[in-house]
Formats: C-alpha cells, sequence, structure tokens
C-alpha cells in the first residue's frame, strides 16, 4: 500500500507492506514526529539523508529511508 505525506515542502511516497501490526494512521504520527525530530535533532548522516529524501518504506516497526544517494539511505526505529 503506497500514501503520501508532506516533509520540508515535499511530497514523500510511503510504502507499506500489508503485515503491519499497527494502524496507518498511528505509524504516520509516528514517522512524522520522528522525522521532524530527527531534522532539527539528529546527527550529520541523518539530517543528508532528510534532504535528500525520495521514500520511505515501513517494514514492522522499522522506516527505511530512501534518498537519491544510496549510501546516504538508512533505517530508523518508529518504536
Amino acid at each position: 500500500m503506497r500514501t503520501l505525506i508532506t516533509f520540508q515542502n515535499k511530497s514523500i511516497p510511503v510504502y507499506f507492506n500489508q503485515e503491519n501490526k499497527q494502524p496507518m494512521q498511528k505509524t504516520l504520527r509516528l514517522l512524522s514526529s520522528a522525522l521532524e525530530h530527527k531534522i532539527s535533532n539528529g546527527k550529520r548522516a541523518i539530517q543528508k539523508c532528510l534532504h535528500s529524501l525520495i521514500s520511505i518504506e515501513i517494514i514492522n516497526g522499522e522506516a527505511i529511508l530512501h534518498s537519491r544517494s544510496e549510501n546516504d539511505s538508512l533505517a530508523l526505529s518508529l518504536y
């Protein structure tokens, strides 16, 4: 399943698998708050990934952040 979120004035696609146990709205709220926190308080590697973010994939409690450069992609725990 796919949905869009707005982050830093960009629409970012978020992909879910059908096996997620948590409700989608709760997961999106956790994701949004984690991204906002990391963009202001995160280390340089996380901020670099977030500035070039192109998509997010949610697998169970993990958010895989895909950036333009494959080397900048990383995983973020939501729970």
